[in-house]
């Protein structure tokens, strides 16, 4: 896999700078993470008391992998990750984990989050990034549509939490 650089855009903050995270990140991953468990927890498949005592190990080798950060000034204030899921097309890969935190949201940091993490799909010569949103999330369905998703048709339960419906939608990187 292809480097991909860092990114800055202009947010309520201040710039915004997103780049890829190595292992030496793991701690700001990992703060970021449980802020996401804590501020939405039917939207990822996993607990705040269940990560809260991952060992480092483990957080670095999540930094490690293709995961992103947005900053403005210090301050992380957003995370995504793609994620090739064995049961898929070899084509296609997830994108997962996406967060901004509460005060930082309209500010570009979604934006640059997903653009970074599509130019790297794109580097590595993917055809299409797919993602899951909640039905009941009338924003992020909006945002992902002006970023180019659009809803496959698919939808269902949550693997994780089945009272929750979640759309498919799709980004084509071809054509």
């Amino acid at each position: 896999m292809s480097k991909t650089p860092e990114l800055v855009g202009d947010g309520w903050d201040g710039p915004v700078r997103v780049r890829r995270l190595t292992p030496q990140d793991w701690a700001d991953l990992r703060s970021v993470r449980l802020a996401m468990l804590l501020d939405t927890p039917l939207a990822y498949g996993s607990t705040y008391e269940r990560e809260r005592e991952y060992p480092e190990e483990l957080w670095r080798e999540r930094a490690g992998g293709l995961a992103w950060m947005a900053w403005t000034g210090s301050r992380p204030v957003g995370s995504v990750t793609l994620y090739a899921s064995d049961d898929r097309p070899s084509e296609e890969i997830w994108l997962v984990g996406m967060w901004v935190a509460a005060h930082a949201r309209g500010g570009g940091a979604a934006q640059a989050l997903v653009e970074a993490a599509v130019a790297q799909a794109r580097a590595d010569g993917l055809e299409r990034v797919v993602l899951e949103v909640a039905e009941n999330n009338p924003r992020a369905r909006a945002a992902y549509s002006r970023m180019g998703f659009v809803e496959t048709g698919e939808a269902g339960p949550s693997s994780t939490h089945p009272r929750v419906c979640e759309l498919e939608m799709v980004r084509y990187l071809t054509g």
